[in-house]
């Protein structure tokens, strides 16, 4: 394949984004919309989704909003036939969701907290994955984008939050190996440190905040919207030799 303008099209291609709200979600999601693709937001709740859908359609592209918790079973399976009911198909899926209750060390943390980052941040995103590759399966292919953390390859202040994404990693190796067959190809991205509610705990702790900067060459903290290149590339034709890959986005921390 020539590599043209054309490669990064997304024109005709139909994305789910989890975490969709704010954040990253919101800004890989409206990055999508923008390359071409009608884009299905979800997350808990309604009202800040439907407010990211309505920019999506300004842009020209279809998107719905559906509230929905990715750690239940039973809402991944009616997440995925309700966008394929509205959009007709699935070609891109971004795992984005993700949560982390406490800021518990190793020797503090409940067996609550675990469950609670674990169920949505590895077994909702393995099942999810699981329930849109069958679909992908029949449609003769697609693109599965994991966000991990470069707290996944780096031990973080985040103990349980770093095992969780340590396992998106080798989750995304496996799916990767094992749907290759399929066309289906699974990459991740691995953020460093993002300006985002999620991680405002952190980046707005001027101790905590030091010590990140100590160990990033870039010495800032990352923006949400530097996050869509990396996902544009892996949704697209561009990136059609890579899988199993981890594009760590992360101002040099993890050199």
């Amino acid at each position: 394949m020539n590599v043209s303008p054309e490669s990064f099209s997304l024109s005709g291609k139909v994305a789910l984004v989890t975490g969709g709200s704010r954040g990253i979600g919101k800004a890989i999601a409206v990055g999508l919309a923008k390359f071409g693709a009608d884009v299905a937001v979800t997350s808990r709740k309604l009202p800040d989704l439907e407010e990211v859908a309505t920019e999506i359609q300004r842009l020209g592209r279809r998107s719905i909003a559906v509230a929905a918790h990715v750690g239940r079973m039973e809402e991944i399976n009616s997440l995925v036939p309700k966008v394929k009911d509205e959009l007709g198909r699935i070609d891109i899926l971004v795992n984005n969701a993700g949560t982390n209750p406490t800021m518990d060390q190793a020797m503090d943390i409940e067996e609550r907290a675990w469950d609670s980052i674990m169920n949505l941040n590895l077994k909702g995103l393995f099942f999810l994955s699981q329930a849109v590759a069958r679909l992908m399966k029949e449609q003769g292919g697609g693109k599965i984008i994991n966000v991990a953390s470069v707290a996944g390859i780096t031990p973080d202040i985040l103990p349980v939050y770093s095992i969780s994404k340590a396992g998106v990693i080798m989750a995304t190796k496996v799916m990767a190996q094992q749907w290759a067959q399929y066309n289906i190809r699974v990459n991740a991205i691995a953020p460093g440190l993002t300006k985002t509610r999620f991680s405002e705990a952190l980046w707005s702790n001027p101790d905590v905040l030091q010590v990140a900067m100590e160990r990033t060459p870039l010495r800032r903290v990352a923006e949400p919207n530097e996050m869509v290149g990396a996902a544009i590339f892996l949704a697209s034709d561009a990136s059609s030799y890579v899988t199993g890959h981890v594009l760590v986005v992360d101002g040099g921390s993890a050199i």
